[in-house]
């Protein structure tokens, strides 16, 4: 019997441990405090604890959702920017013009810019910017939302043209993915340059980020004197590094049973925003019997899934039944698309011609909450006769086997993407799914005349994904920051992983 409020990583540490689990990241921290410029108050430093630690500093290159929660909007900034209340609006461009074949972009560039270097922003640097994540070698997940651009001219260092081959109504929204970087700054994996209103200053892997406010930033100054991400790999101890008061805020709580460590308690705010990062279990769709819609759409009725929410997240969370959060355009309730119903689901695998089953291997990373998921899972679906195996791996061998090798059957995973349905109109993404229908849909989606025609062509992409049962949508995670009484100007929906931090304060 599954027991998630029974998993050790959710027990609340005794004192010693406490000390234990703090002891290195709290040295790191009064170290960094110690070593800021002068000129800031280690005072008005807001540590902020994070389970997602960066595998690099380079979005293009496999980073994970670490770097962006750090570094998005914060060391880097883009043409555009998606904020925390899901509007696309400029950064980098002062102002912009598309011609009426709207093919042609004329970007004009803010004046005044430079990088942390103190390099001047230009036009070079942004086509140069976006040629990293359009290159071949590139891991960026939108690398394929730009694929339609066909040149980038910098006729003078304040402007940039791009020319399309098709429309692209998307294409300001999918910019705000593309940090400039300065092109002078090699390789930064380990380093940063760039023109956000904080500089890298110190990363200690396996421990925490430091950054301080950018001295010559162009836009308005931050609110405080410094920022430091506190990385943990455990839920428990990020908990009580805020409890303890090692870290002033959270930006991602795990489970109910944490949340109840905060509620109704005055020394502690509680934040709940919109998220967008779904549980799914990713078939590799191009394999047998994964390649079978019937054995695809009997899983997804063998498995409880409000069963599963309540006991991960309680009364927390939400069913959706796909890949499309309600903060996406394109939502439609689809919870009752192939619903659960296992008496269905095993004559569905019997009409597919699997009357006894099968067994499949579930690649599961191993942080909270996935290995308790692919236990439930395992539990629900043995009920109609397929036996699971989990193969729990680390987040690093998650990239490497299962997004760059594809080297799976069926993997549990969260995809914390706005607007993300893009990723099923891609047959080379990892799970493989291919429905001609749907590419020309979320392809025709982009070249539509109007938002209107957009909305409507992906509504009905996600209305085939959903009755494909393309992978199985388990829910859409709560979207919930806990922070220090005193403490304010978070973002709290927190769209694609961002956390912009130069709003952030807390009171004396």
């Amino acid at each position: 019997m599954l027991t998630p409020t029974r998993h050790p990583n959710r027990r609340p540490l005794h004192s010693g441990a406490v000390k234990a689990a703090l002891g290195a990241i709290s040295a790191l921290a009064l170290s960094a405090s110690a070593t800021f410029a002068q000129d800031y108050n280690p005072d008005a430093v807001i540590n902020i604890g994070s389970l997602y630690e960066p595998q690099n500093l380079d979005n293009t290159a496999g980073a994970g959702q670490g770097i962006n929660e750090a570094f998005n909007g914060n060391v880097y900034e883009g043409l555009f920017v998606l904020t925390d209340a899901g509007h696309v609006e400029p950064r980098l461009v002062d102002s912009y013009e598309i011609s009426d074949d709207q093919l042609t972009y004329t970007f004009t560039l803010k004046e005044g810019v430079t990088f942390h270097s103190g390099d001047p922003l230009t036009a070079a640097d942004v086509k140069n910017s976006i040629e990293r994540v359009t290159a071949e070698g590139s891991a960026s997940s939108r690398k394929r939302t730009l694929a339609n651009i066909e040149t980038i001219e910098t006729p003078d260092d304040r402007t940039v043209v791009i020319t399309l081959s098709s429309p692209s109504i998307s294409l300001p929204y999918n910019l705000s993915y593309v940090w400039i970087v300065n092109d002078d700054a090699g390789d930064i994996t380990a380093s940063a340059d760039g023109t956000g209103p904080y500089t890298l200053q110190e990363w200690r892997r396996g421990s925490a980020l430091a950054m301080v406010p950018f001295e010559d930033y162009w836009g308005e100054a931050p609110s405080n004197g410094g920022v430091m991400f506190q990385y943990f790999t455990d839920a428990t101890a990020q908990n009580n590094a805020l409890l303890t008061g090692a870290v002033d805020i959270i930006t991602s709580v795990q489970s109910p049973d944490a949340l109840s460590l905060f509620t109704d308690n005055p020394d502690f705010t509680v934040a709940e925003g919109a998220s967008t990062t779904k549980e799914l279990l990713a078939y590799n769709d191009r394999v047998a019997p994964f390649d079978n819609v019937e054995v695809r759409a009997a899983l997804a009725r063998a498995v409880d899934n409000e069963k599963l929410l309540q006991a991960i997240w309680g009364d927390y969370g939400t069913l959706i039944g796909s890949f499309v959060p309600p903060t996406d355009p394109w939502y439609v309730d689809l919870t009752d698309v192939n619903a659960y119903d296992p008496e269905s689901a095993r004559q569905m695998l019997a009409d597919a011609g699997y009357p006894d089953g099968f067994s499949f291997t579930l690649d599961t990373p191993d942080y909270d909450p996935h290995p308790v998921v692919a236990q439930f899972v395992q539990n629900e679906l043995a009920k109609v006769g397929v036996d699971v195996k989990i193969n729990i791996i680390t987040a690093n061998e998650w990239y490497t086997k299962i997004y760059q090798a594809q080297d799976f059957e069926a993997t549990l995973q969260e995809h914390v993407n706005h607007r993300d349905i893009v990723f099923y109109g891609n047959p080379d993404f990892y799970w493989g799914y291919n429905n001609p229908e749907v590419v020309e849909l979320i392809a025709g989606a982009e070249r539509a005349s109007s938002v209107e025609e957009q909305t409507e062509m992906l509504t009905e992409a996600n209305k085939i994904i959903a009755q494909d049962a393309a992978s199985m949508w388990l829910y859409l995670y709560p979207q919930i920051v806990v922070s220090k009484s005193n403490v304010t100007g978070y973002p709290v929906n927190g769209l694609n992983a961002q956390f912009f931090v130069s709003d952030i304060q807390k009171a004396d």
